[in-house]
This record gives structure tokens, sequence and C-alpha cells, in this order.
């Protein structure tokens, strides 16, 4: 498999973990406001609103739940948080929103695991 196939590959399959996120998030009650959004700043994986709680959700994709937590790094937290800050800046309807920033792991074919405030 050439190096270009192996990406589309990665990408592919990150897609698919996304979208099962973001159907465990509907099913426990959010609304996904966005998916894959990009910023100058950076890219959020997934945004959803439960009430008034907004959560910026980071997605992992991984064979275990060890690599998934390892592959989680400051700077990588510290990016969604600044896109956040900057989604909140052009979106003022969720400024007075309770802020989460939240991970979904994909851990093989289960069912995926929502951490709120994880990240």
């Amino acid at each position: 498999m050439t190096a270009s196939e192996q990406r589309r590959t990665r990408e592919r399959r990150g897609h698919t973990a996304e979208w099962a996120a973001a159907i465990a998030l509907m099913v426990k009650g959010y609304r996904i406001l966005a998916r894959r959004e990009k910023t100058p700043l950076g890219e959020i994986d997934l945004i959803a609103v439960r009430g008034r709680r907004v959560a910026f959700v980071e997605v992992k994709r991984r064979a275990t739940r060890e690599a998934a937590e390892a592959s989680i790094t400051a700077a990588q937290r510290a990016r969604v948080r600044k896109a956040a800050g900057l989604w909140l800046a052009r979106n003022s309807a969720y400024q007075s929103c309770r802020i989460g920033f939240d991970i979904v792991f994909c851990i093989g074919l289960r069912w995926p695991q929502h951490l709120e405030d994880a990240l």
C-alpha cells in the first residue's frame, strides 16, 4: 500500500470514528452543531450542545484505551481550547453556555466512550 493509500485509509477510519462519536453523543441527548470545524487556530472534531452546555470534542480512534489516552498531547489540548475560543467569539449565541472540553474514545468495535471535561 502506498503512502497516499495509507493516508486515505487513516482519514476514512477517522471520519468513521467521528461519525460513531456523533451518534453516541446524540444518544446521550446532545445536538451536533459542527463536525470537523476548521478555524485558523486548528480543527475541532465535534461541537455539540446539550441544554446549556457546549462541548468541544476530540475524537480518538485507537486499538486500546491506553493508546488513545497516550495520543492526547498538551499541544493538542491547547489547540482545541484556542480554536474553541475563536469559535465562541464567532457564535455569540453560545457564549453564555457552560463550556466543556470532552474526549470520545473509539476502541475497536466497542461503543464509543465519552469522557466529559477530560481534555
